[in-house]
This record gives C-alpha cells, structure tokens and sequence, in this order.
C-alpha cells in the first residue's frame, strides 16, 4: 500500500500559499518530502510486482533474505525475537510471518540446541529456492531503477538519505506529537 496517496502532488505556488495558514510549513521541505514518498511508493509497486508473481509479500521476502544473509554468514538460523529486530517489525508481526512461511515451506522451526525453551528458525531449500528463482529479476528491477542516475547521483542520493534516516532516528517513537523539533 502506498505512504502517498496522491496521485500529482501540489504545486508549489500552493504550498507557499499553505505556509501562510500553517506557519511550520517549509514550502521546498515539503516538497522534496513529497517528492521523497512519490519515489519511494513508486518504486516499491515496481519492486513488489515482482514479488506478486512469485505469490509472496514484501514482509516474506525479507524474512527470507535476513535468513539468507544468514546462511552465507555463519549457523543459518535465528531466532524470531532476532528476525522481528532485523525486519524492524514486533514478535508479533514476525511470528505471524513465520507461520506462513512454515506452512508454505520456505523456513523450519526447530528447538534451540543449547537453550530447548527457544526456537530458531531456518531458511529450507524450497526457500533457497524460491529466491534463486526472484532474485535475479529482483536485481534487474532494481538496475534499471537507478539506471537514470549517474554513479556519482548515486552515491549523492545514498549520502542524502543517510542524513535523513540519521535525522529520524532522533525522532521519538512513543509521543511523535510531543517532539521537540
């Protein structure tokens, strides 16, 4: 689902009209933010159009590509406390992405070895396979979403958004309203 649901984004003559009824408007803030969300939303819907045809979802990919990555690194396993803090997403979330993923048999659950209360869990060969089979189309989409950008564009805009995710991460996450900014 889209962050930006508007399909053309204002002008900025109607933003710098906006600014003089809401005084915390920054008319160029707003619209490279806008600008931001419009990017991101797109590529996404080009990203998940991929996924939709092998019948899996942005949050199972990336369970599946955390268990990968581990694979390649050391054991291959995890537990979901570990999965739902590498996704960025709750237990919760995370346990009702394993279930899926169990039943359609892309990851195991087994009992911990050396601590029996706690579950890992690890990527099957099914899994290995399904992303053998989405990420080169994968990798493809992604190229030709940068292609328009030179090297030099490229690393500016990884930069820029390294200055924003910095800059958010100092936002609050309990009381998004009470921030002092």
């Amino acid at each position: 689902m889209p962050n930006l649901l508007l399909k053309d984004l204002p002008r900025y003559e109607c933003l710098l009209e906006a600014a003089k009824e809401f005084p915390d408007l920054e008319p160029s803030a707003c619209e490279t933010f806008l600008h931001l969300l419009r990017g991101g939303d797109e590529s996404v819907r080009v990203m998940e159009s991929n996924l939709a045809r092998h019948n899996i979802t942005q949050g199972r990919f990336s369970v599946l590509m955390i268990l990968l990555n581990r694979c390649r690194s050391n054991s291959g396993t995890l537990g979901p406390a570990e999965l739902a803090d590498a996704a960025g997403v709750s237990r919760a979330t995370m346990t009702g992405l394993i279930d899926t993923l169990e039943r359609d048999g892309l990851v195991t659950r087994a009992p911990d070895t050396v601590d029996r209360r706690m579950m890992l869990v690890r990527l099957t060969d099914k899994g290995r396979a399904l992303l053998e089979e989405i990420l080169p189309e994968h990798f493809k989409r992604m190229s030709w979403l940068m292609s328009p950008l030179s090297e030099f564009e490229r690393q500016t805009l990884v930069q820029l958004l390294n200055k924003l995710h910095q800059q958010a991460s100092k936002f609050p996450a309990e009381s998004p309203s009470a921030a002092a900014v």
